[in-house]
This record gives C-alpha cells, sequence and structure tokens, in this order.
C-alpha cells in the first residue's frame, strides 16, 4: 500500500483526494496461489469463469476486487492488456440483484438495469460485454449491449423485457434514457471504461448528463491509461475519495510494456504495400492489424492484401455496423488473420494472439502510438509492433520517441527489398510480395455473414445488400462498385462511380427517346452526338468535321 494520499493530472495542476493507492510492478500474468473464489466472489461467477477456462486472477484484479466488492470507489490506472475487465465486471456482476435472487421485487423499479458500463467507442462495448458474458453464464443476470449503428427496436425491446447490466457507447444511452425507455433509478454501480478516450472524443459532456440521472448513492469505477485534468476534475465532482489502483510502477507511467519489440523504418508510400506483403509472411506471424490514418487507405490496403492472396479484412468508418462487426468476427474466428483499421478501433479490440501490429503511418502523437500497439503483447505475451514513418513524418516521429524515450530517432531507410527488412521481423529469404497459393488456407470474409441489424439512416433495400450507413459500403459492394467504374481505391470508386453514372443516363435517355422520333435515319439520330465531339477537333485552327470522311 502506497501512502499517498493526493493524485494528480498528468500535468500535476488538478489534485483529487484518495483513500490510498495500490500499485504492482507485475507484467500480466496469473497468480497461481490465488484464485476467484479467494476474494470472495461469488460460486456461480467462479462456475462460469472456470468453464471459460478462467481460474486464476492477474495482479490488477487481485487489486481492484477486494477494493470493488466491498463498495468503494476505484480510479485504475492501467495500461492496455492487463486484464481490468474482469476487475470491474464481476464487481458489478457480484452487486447486482437477478431476478431468483433475494429482494429483487424490493427494487425502485424491478426489470431495470443496476449496473452501467460506459465505452468510448461499439467495438470496446461490444468488447467489454462478450468478456462479462463470460463470466455470468450461471449467474442469474441479463445483460444488455447499447450503442448506435443498431436499429433502436431491438434495444428497447431487451430493455422493456429487463435487464440487470448494461453496456454501452454515451449516444445511444442517452438517447434511450432521454426517450423513457431506460430507468437509471436502479444503478447502484457506474464504470466508466477508457475515460481519457472518452475525453479524446468529446464524450465527457454525455457522460456527465449519465452520471447525473443516476442516483446519489452508488459505487463509481473510473479507468484511464492516463490522467487528462478533465477526466481528474469529473472524477472530484462524482466520486468520494476513490482508491488508486495502478497496473505498473509510477515511474514507468507512459512507457510501452517490454513485451513488445518495436520496430521503425522510413518507407516510400508507394512500396508500402510491398513491405506490408512481405512483412506478412514472416515466421510465426498470428492474427495481425494494420493502422491507417484514412479510412480511403484502410479500404485499398485491405482489397490489395486480398488481391495479393492474403485473408484480410476492414473496419472503417464508413462501413455499416453490419460489416464492421463482420470484420471482427472473422478476425477472431480466424476466418481472416489480417485486419485494416482505422483509430476507431484502436481501444475496440481485445483478441488474443495478435502478433503483429503495424502501423501504416506515424501516428498523430505517443498517446495514439501506445493505444495501437497496444493491441498485441497483451497478457504477458509477447508481440512486434512495425511502423512506417514518411519523409515528410520523421519531425513528428522524432517527438514521439524522445517523448517514449525509444531511442530510434532516425528510422532506417527501408524498402521492399532491403536486406534487414528481412532478417530483422524473420522473413524467410526470396519471400516475393505475393502469397503462395499453397498457404492460402483461410476463408476470409465470405466465412462470416453480415447480419441484418436494421442500421439506422438505411433503407431496407440497403439493409439487404450488406451497405453501411455511409455512401460506401462494405468490401464486396464496394468491389462491384469499383467494377462499374473502373476505380482502384475505394474513394477512386466513388468518384469514379458517379462520373460514369452520368452517360449511362445520356446513352439511356437517347435510347428512350429515339421511338417517338419518326423519319430520321440512324446516321441523323447519331449527329447530334457527333457534332458535340467535333467541337474539341482542330487541325491548325481549323475545326475538323467527321462527318467529311463519310
Amino acid at each position: 500500500m502506497n501512502t499517498e494520499q493526493q493524485l494528480t493530472d498528468d500535468t500535476g495542476t488538478i489534485e483529487l483526494p484518495v483513500d490510498g493507492v495500490l500499485a504492482s510492478e507485475d507484467v500480466p500474468h496469473e497468480l497461481p496461489e490465488q484464485t476467484f473464489a479467494d476474494f470472495g466472489v461469488r460460486p456461480d461467477i467462479v462456475e462460469s469463469l472456470a468453464d471459460a477456462g478462467i481460474i486464476h486472477p492477474f495482479p490488477i484484479q487481485s487489486m481492484t476486487l477486494p477494493v470493488a466488492l466491498a463498495g468503494h470507489d476505484i480510479i485504475g490506472q492501467a495500461k492496455t492488456g492487463t486484464g481490468k475487465t474482469f476487475g470491474f465486471g464481476i464487481p458489478a456482476l457480484q452487486r447486482v440483484i437477478g431476478r431468483d435472487d433475494p429482494d429483487y421485487d424490493k427494487l425502485p423499479s424491478p426489470g431495470a438495469p443496476q449496473a452501467l458500463i460506459v465505452a468510448p467507442t461499439r467495438e470496446l462495448a461490444n468488447q467489454v460485454s462478450a468478456d462479462i458474458q463470460k463470466a455470468a453464464t450461471k449467474r442469474n443476470a441479463r445483460i444488455a449491449t447499447i450503442y448506435g449503428g443498431r436499429a433502436y427496436e431491438p434495444q428497447i425491446e431487451q430493455l422493456t423485457a429487463g435487464v440487470e447490466l448494461v453496456v454501452g457507447t454515451p449516444g445511444r444511452l442517452i438517447d434511450l434514457h432521454k426517450q423513457k425507455h431506460l430507468n437509471l433509478k436502479n444503478i447502484r454501480i457506474v464504470i466508466l471504461d477508457e475515460a481519457d478516450e472518452m475525453l479524446d472524443l468529446g464524450f465527457l459532456p454525455d457522460v456527465e448528463t449519465l452520471l447525473a440521472a443516476i442516483p446519489a448513492v452508488h459505487q463509481t469505477m473510473l479507468f484511464s491509461a492516463t490522467m487528462p485534468g478533465a477526466v481528474v476534475s469529473m472524477a472530484r465532482r462524482y466520486m468520494s475519495r476513490p482508491t488508486h489502483i495502478r497496473a505498473a510502477d509510477p515511474e514507468d507511467d507512459g512507457i510501452t510494456k517490454k513485451d513488445i519489440r518495436q520496430v521503425v523504418y522510413r518507407a516510400h508510400q508507394l512500396d508500402k504495400d510491398e513491405v506490408v506483403a512481405r512483412v506478412l509472411q514472416a515466421e510465426g506471424r498470428g492474427r495481425t492489424i494494420i493502422f491507417t490514418k484514412t479510412k480511403r487507405s484502410a479500404a485499398k490496403l485491405s482489397e490489395e492484401l486480398i488481391d495479393r492472396g492474403f485473408a484480410a479484412g476492414a473496419i472503417h468508418g464508413d462501413l455499416g455496423q453490419g460489416a464492421r462487426e463482420q470484420a471482427l468476427r472473422a478476425f477472431r474466428n480466424n476466418k481472416v488473420d489480417v485486419l485494416v483499421a482505422t483509430e476507431v478501433a484502436a481501444r475496440g479490440i481485445d483478441v488474443e494472439d495478435v502478433t503483429h501490429v503495424i502501423n501504416l503511418q506515424c501516428p498523430e502523437d505517443e498517446k495514439t502510438y501506445l493505444h495501437r500497439i497496444g493491441r498485441t503483447g497483451r497478457a504477458g505475451k509477447k508481440g512486434t509492433a512495425i511502423t512506417f514513418v514518411d519523409w515528410s513524418d520523421v519531425p513528428r516521429w522524432g517527438l514521439i520517441n524522445k517523448a517514449l524515450g525509444l531511442d530510434q530517432a532516425d528510422p532506417v531507410e527501408t524498402y521492399s527489398s532491403s536486406p534487414h527488412l528481412f532478417t530483422d521481423l524473420d522473413i524467410p529469404a526470396g519471400t516475393k510480395g505475393r502469397l503462395p497459393r499453397n498457404q492460402r488456407k483461410l476463408q476470409g470474409l465470405s466465412g462470416e455473414k453480415i447480419e441484418d441489424l436494421g442500421e439506422t439512416g438505411k433503407r431496407p433495400a440497403e439493409r439487404e445488400k450488406g451497405r453501411g450507413s455511409g455512401s460506401r459500403s462494405g468490401r464486396d459492394a464496394g468491389r462491384s462498385r469499383g467494377s462499374e467504374s473502373g476505380g482502384d481505391g475505394a474513394g477512386r470508386r466513388g468518384r469514379g462511380h458517379g462520373r460514369s453514372d452520368r452517360p449511362n443516363r445520356e446513352a439511356t435517355g437517347e435510347t428512350n427517346r429515339q421511338p417517338a422520333e419518326t423519319g430520321p435515319t440512324s446516321d441523323e439520330a447519331a449527329r447530334p452526338a457527333r457534332r458535340r465531339r467535333s467541337r474539341t477537333r482542330r487541325h491548325h485552327g481549323e475545326v475538323v468535321n467527321p462527318n467529311e470522311s463519310e
């Protein structure tokens, strides 16, 4: 137990009185001498975890469970991959009153949720809900996952039927609360996961709106990798002398985990596809996540990798929720082993055996870099993080390198044929930019169907085709539009489609008008189109009439 009694934000200007500080320097690993039952966890939850092969707690769980089960407020500061989800999920399941438990009928509103977990992104909400479901298979507690991109009706029906625990994103939670479908009168425990990410996405005002609607007497747990001033200020308003739990040494805050090997290359934009294709054939490579800066580059790279024979999928903001979940399911179920993603997925993917993370472009800052590479090297396993830096981004990388103390200020200039690329990453000599056919064993995205989620803002016909809520759609639909326009990238396909559609309409109009015209020959019917073309044909300054040669 640390004797410090003040928590300060990252700048050291805002302080929050805390009841105590617990810190652990251990890397994430199971504690074989302890079980969840040793901490007073309900037998049905212990059995559910055992069925999922989870017997022993991780260090952050062993620190969090005694404090959380006693009903105290907690501020958890932990790096990604430390196992904090069960640290707050198990207390939430334990504290709710199930339908078969005593005193269920004495609740202010039986059937209304009693525990609320707020996450910044849809992917993270899904991941947290899936983890908690593992611990609740034998617990008489119903869990609802509430987030945008899906139809309102199924979520409203689920809330009306009754739930004990809700995991959701701020926007949809507030919508349903304002519509009187989400009753917060029973809430006795609130958990804010990735609070600093909520700040970055502008969700903190929405979170405070939810907190203001919850009964004054409740337990609050807040988890955040960093402690910005706005997060500490919110904690001061809504928490009472919380216990501060750190899953790493205070001096190590913001430093990457030792389990992650970090490689940085200066690469040319036009050669990156070739380099990536070779990296994906490295010895021992398992699931791989590639982060891109834009939605267009994510769509383009995923299709390029598919053309090269890799089982790849994409997840970005232009895809509908059904297509995004299809890609994540395929990735988790080993139908694809390469996931190309924008920042929307950085904190929402917790998949076992992610061996490699690739930053196709230099991240914006050190915090983004840490969040991205934290997808590998989780739960004590080893991982490799590869970052490509463009020539124009070298100064930015210098700032990230300095902030994290990586000692890689000058990335090595690297091409797909560079010998050190093969030796650094254990790529077999002679590897080319296409996956050999005898190694193409995964099903790809076609192994998972796109669910009809009744996505908001879409017509029924669009949902049947699996389109996203934006102007572009999933991979298959996007590819068909690309073939119509002759484009090769997601953005170019969209614009090409618009241009190629115009002459098609004109041709259709001319064809429809011709039967109504009487008398003119076929040459006369085509003459107006030739006149329009002739205005751009000139020879020595004179207009050339193509009909003169006929």
